[in-house]
């Protein structure tokens, strides 16, 4: 299906595959505002929450670009699970997956150093090198804790030295491997 501009996420229901695009994931405790903590691109699985708790959503999901997405309904998931017993552990290795995406940016927001947390996030969100991530610096610096005239600098440090490049509203980061062990420490 195709994704309008946001998602309905406070019902109870299935789960979403990203086809193509890229979807902004924003989390928050109950009666906070929202924060940006992730960017979906194809191939990642979320929804996941929702069949194995019965609760409603607890993140937010809004297309950043035109994005399409497959939807496995929970009514759905419920027969899967009742035909093969191996199904709800397939849906929990999908939350194992997306657990592993939180304890990351939250790993990633302890480094003191505002460039190689962004390098981080960067690093983090990225679908393959040389494919253009959909981020404004500013929501950049919001997935980094930063601000956004720290990003600008950032980048252009980052184009410098041939590891990103910048458009309108996104970034392409072009030698991973540069940026990685400029994120780790490795070089300055």
């Amino acid at each position: 299906m195709a994704i309008g501009l946001y998602f309905v996420v406070s019902t109870v229901g299935g789960i979403y595959g990203i086809v193509s695009g890229a979807v902004v994931v924003t989390v928050a405790p109950r009666d906070a505002l929202p924060h940006l903590l992730h960017l979906l691109t194809p191939g990642a699985w979320i929804g996941e929450g929702c069949f194995l708790g019965r609760e409603p959503r607890r993140v937010g999901l809004q297309a950043a670009i035109d994005t399409s997405a497959i939807y496995l309904p929970i009514d759905s998931m419920d027969q899967m699970a009742g035909r093969d017993p191996m199904a709800t552990r397939r849906f929990t290795q999908i939350l194992l997956m997306n657990l592993d995406i939180v304890m990351r940016a939250f790993y990633d927001l302890q480094e003191p150093d505002e460039h190689r947390r962004i390098a981080r996030s960067l690093r983090r969100v990225i679908a393959m090198e040389n494919t253009p991530i959909p981020l404004a610096q500013s929501a950049l610096g919001m997935l980094a804790n930063t601000s956004r005239k720290t990003v600008n600098a950032a980048l252009q440090r980052f184009a410098e030295a041939g590891w990103a490049k910048t458009a309108y509203r996104s970034v392409t980061v072009t030698n991973l491997k540069g940026l990685s062990r400029f994120a780790e420490g490795e070089i300055d």
